[in-house]
């Protein structure tokens, strides 16, 4: 129960009878009549006391030197006002605004959960102990560096909260006794201070080095002890939240207090602390060492006070035990570098490496054709594609692609070259694309409603063989290269295509033999890093992924799929060709429905859609339509989304509408699509949506900036390995060396792949989305630039300040303001 500091004496006194023989004796004192180092004192006169009312006598006290009142008297004398630009208290002050000027908001921590709008300051602890051995190695360490006990584990824990994503500046709060002058050790009063204590793990140094920058700026910190934390808040005005702590949100302290055992005439007696339940902090490391008879080091015993909003029990232990073993690897070897330590156990490592990437599955060494042309040989009557008012069977379908693939041979299409592909979603598409897989050409997909310089770019790029297009596309586009390009229906040509064999293409017929390895389409990237690149993905890979789609969501006869996905991205790819390998029927919208709620569901009724496709604000446009509802109940069974990150409100919106499944998946363009794949579930709870586990013969990996695998629950990023690897850039060695690299967790060749994404391992081996590792960094240059703010100031005088904020003006596209205040208090510019 509460204190009413206005009436009550802070501090309590009961005694519980538990026995006859067993009592607790419970003391609570506020804290603002006592800290840590008053227990000694206090236990002692509680002691003296006892043994003197047993004797019948009223306690002695011996007459203190000071009182409390006497300290507070001296603090401001010597402390002076801060008014006083020479007074301790302003020079003190101007340490700090120097010392902690950049300081992180917020740390990066390996929370289970995100952190709360406000924080409940529930906590929960766990406890540790490290034995003598590990103690007396670390005070080794110490007196060989120079250095505090405290000194080595704050090095420590620093190395291991930067090695588990928080970054290379670390802010760690702790507290210091201020019984500053001996004539205060036995003094019961509040006495302690909060240091902010800045640790720069930057450079991947040794241990050894880590310590001494500990140590240069503990040394300074204790010289600037006597500010206030409270006062240090205030002056700096750091952004608050009602959800993290200020300057810092990870708390160590090591307890090298008096002891305080208690020693009361005729009972056995032992002081145990109170029952935590409440956290300050998102983590409060607290360690008392303990001392041998003869002096010597013994067990240190530890608790890890933890925020349950943030985290559950598993991960505060797991915690515990890294920082035993980071601490005993560096104190064994004290010039190893920090980011070389293995913060991993053996179990963990396996499982992240191999274990939740154990996805090898015996798959068929085939390619597009093969699997097209085996389909058309099962049901060549059944309906393949409908595109409004058309139906056209497998073997319709066949005919017609084995004509065009024949004169696109006689024209060069073949084996390790390349067809672009400028038509609007219709029949003839699904043509031109069965097509050029089955002349063994990689099709390049060109969006007729892309800007003519952006065409111009890919067929300049891509210099493919042929450009295949249709009428009205050809005399609309002010491309000079569409313009020029293969009309499929103009007259003259529809009559030459009837000339060619309808029969299957046989890979005698082929300007060389296809096999799995030769590219089966390219992509082109967006353009948002620079010029569209294209990404060249070999029948190998998209083979893979389609099986794997079909082993997993089991697509039948009767199911349609929908085609709504331009083709210029790769989500297209395995809507044109899923359908048409399993015998189901391919409904193509129209150019320009799929941003259209309404004509899609009228389209998901009337064509009796099973399966179709949506990146996250696509969907939720399509749900926030009215005419949504309406699909309830009709013969939709799944819906898969991929693209950008799922948000939880998103899930839950879905099931609210629609009773489908719903998939998120995931995938880079330089990959066959997707690469993992999560099934979505109507009582989730989670904030984030995980993007799941690895599809066959794919494995992931989440490491750090040296290529060392995180534990779960860290951020790192996200690596791909494995067959759905695209061959790389097209034309563009230099950076497709840079971004498929060398794989150290495979055989002697083995590649991966950099996605430029951060991810995190769950506990059960899923994988959650954390957004761009690029854009990260990018921010951090720029305010690293912007930290010389005296040289920009210097070079504008009339500007006052440089803020710089970040927008984000369209889902998925961020970008950094930097505004100039003018000193006459006009409005303020975008620079």
């Amino acid at each position: 129960r509460p204190f009413d500091l206005s009436c009550e004496v802070p501090w309590r006194v009961e005694l519980f009878a538990l026995a006859e023989d067993e009592h607790v004796l419970s003391l609570t004192l506020h804290h603002i009549a006592g800290d840590g180092w008053s227990l000694a004192p206090l236990v002692r006169d509680l002691a003296a006391a006892y043994t003197a009312r047993c004797a019948g006598a009223a306690p002695e006290w011996a007459a203190l030197p000071v009182q409390y009142a006497d300290y507070t008297l001296w603090q401001q004398q010597v402390l002076g006002s801060e008014d006083d630009p020479d007074s301790a208290l302003a020079r003190q002050l101007d340490f700090w605004r120097q010392t902690l000027t950049g300081l992180p908001e917020e740390l990066a921590l390996p929370a289970d959960r995100p952190r709360p709008a406000v924080a409940s300051h529930r906590g929960g602890t766990v406890e540790f102990a490290w034995d003598a051995s590990l103690h007396a190695a670390v005070v080794a360490l110490a007196r060989k560096c120079r250095a505090s006990v405290f000194m080595v584990v704050q090095a420590a824990l620093a190395a291991l909260l930067s090695r588990l994503g928080a970054g290379e500046d670390v802010p760690i709060g702790s507290p210091i006794a201020g019984r500053t002058d001996e004539a205060l050790d036995d003094l019961v009063g509040f006495f302690v201070n909060t240091l902010v204590l800045r640790t720069d793990v930057s450079g991947d140094p040794t241990f050894q080095e880590l310590v001494e920058r500990v140590r240069e700026a503990d040394l300074a910190a204790y010289a600037h002890q006597d500010v206030p934390f409270e006062r240090l808040v205030e002056e700096l005005n750091p952004v608050r939240s009602m959800a993290r702590h200020p300057l810092f949100q990870v708390m160590l302290a090591y307890q090298d207090s008096p002891d305080t055992r208690l020693e009361l005439g005729g009972l056995r007696a032992d002081v145990q602390p109170g029952v935590r339940n409440t956290a300050k902090f998102d983590l409060s490391v607290d360690l008392s060492a303990q001392r041998t008879e003869d002096g010597s080091p013994g067990v240190v015993e530890g608790v890890i006070e933890y925020s349950v909003d943030l985290f559950d029990p598993e991960t505060a232990q797991a915690l515990a035990g890294r920082l035993e073993r980071l601490l005993a690897a560096v104190v064994a070897d004290p010039d190893r570098a920090v980011g070389a330590v293995e913060i991993l156990d053996e179990a963990e490592r396996e499982r992240v490496l191999s274990g939740w990437n154990d996805t090898a599955q015996e798959v068929p060494r085939a390619t597009l054709p093969e699997l097209l042309a085996a389909q058309v040989a099962a049901t060549p009557q059944a309906v393949a594609v409908v595109f409004e008012d058309t139906e056209v069977t497998y073997a319709e379908l066949d005919a017609r692609a084995n004509r065009l693939a024949r004169l696109l041979i006689e024209r060069g299409a073949g084996p390790e070259r390349f067809v672009a592909l400028a038509l609007p979603r219709s029949v003839e598409l699904v043509v031109a694309i069965s097509a050029v897989v089955k002349t063994g050409a990689a099709y390049v997909p060109v969006d007729p409603e892309y800007p003519a310089d952006r065409i111009a770019h890919i067929v300049e790029d891509a210099r493919p063989a042929l450009v295949v297009t249709v009428a009205e596309v050809a005399q609309s586009s002010p491309a000079e290269a569409i313009r020029g390009g293969f009309v499929l229906d103009a007259q003259e040509n529809a009559e030459l295509l009837a000339g060619y064999p309808a029969g299957e293409l046989l890979d005698s017929e082929r300007l060389r033999s296809l096999s799995p390895a030769h590219p089966a389409y390219v992509i082109y990237t967006s353009g948002s890093t620079g010029k569209p690149k294209g990404v060249a993905v070999p029948h190998a890979g998209i083979v893979n992924r389609l099986l794997w789609m079909q082993h997993r969501y089991h697509l039948k006869a009767d199911d349609r799929v929908l085609q709504k996905t331009p083709s210029g991205f790769d989500v297209s790819v395995w809507e044109f060709f899923w359908p048409l390998i399993e015998g189901a029927t391919l409904v193509v919208a129209r150019p320009g429905g799929h941003r259209d709620p309404a004509y899609l569901a009228r389209l998901i009724r009337d064509q009796r859609i099973t399966t179709l496709h949506f990146v996250p604000p696509m969907l939720q446009a399509f749900l926030d339509d009215p005419s949504a509802a309406d699909c309830r109940g009709s013969a939709l069974r799944r819906v898969i989304c991929s693209g950008e990150a799922l948000p939880g409100e998103l899930r839950q919106r879905f099931f609210a509408v629609l009773d489908a499944e719903l998939h998120n998946l995931y995938g880079p363009t330089e990959a066959s699509v997707d690469v993992t794949a999560w099934e979505c579930m109507p009582e989730e709870d989670r904030r984030n949506v995980p993007i799941g586990r690895p599809v066959w013969n794919t494995r992931v990996y989440v490491l750090d900036a040296g290529l060392r695998p995180v534990p779960p629950g860290v951020s790192g990023e996200l690596y791909l390995a494995g067959v759905q690897l695209a061959r790389g850039y097209v034309n563009r060695p230099a950076m497709t060396a840079e971004r498929f690299v060398a794989c150290p967790f495979g055989p002697a060749g083995t590649r991966m792949y950099r996605t430029g994404d951060l991810a995190r391992w769950g506990a059960e081996g899923e994988l959650e989305y954390l957004g761009r590792a690029d854009d990260q960094v990018k921010i951090r240059g720029f305010r690293i630039e912007l930290g010389e703010i005296e040289t920009v100031l210097a070079a504008h005088p009339d500007v006052a300040q440089v803020a710089v904020v970040a927008r984000e003006d369209r889902p998925g596209v961020k970008q950094l303001v930097a505004y100039l205040v003018p000193r006459d208090g006009g409005a303020a510019g975008a620079d």
